[in-house]
């Protein structure tokens, strides 16, 4: 018997009260599913832009700020 076969016996059983609270709980299960790979590829677009932004500054000087530049951001 088939894992979905088996599922589909045990549901059958349930009432349908149980059959739909069970259904919402599939329905959350495969939207985390999306979320998770949304969030992975939005992940490594993101260190893409940002590395391609980046690119050539390796060598630049960092910038000096003294206190009287920090100040005046804090303002």
């Amino acid at each position: 018997m088939a894992l979905t076969e088996k599922i589909q016996h045990y549901v059958e059983k349930l009432p349908a009260s149980e059959q739909a609270e069970l259904l919402d709980y599939v329905k959350r299960l495969s939207a985390r599913k999306k979320r998770s790979t949304v969030g992975k590829a939005e992940e490594s677009w993101h260190e893409f832009s940002l590395s391609s932004a980046l690119r050539g500054m390796e060598d630049e000087a960092s910038p000096e700020y003294s206190a009287a530049d920090l100040k005046i951001c804090l303002a």
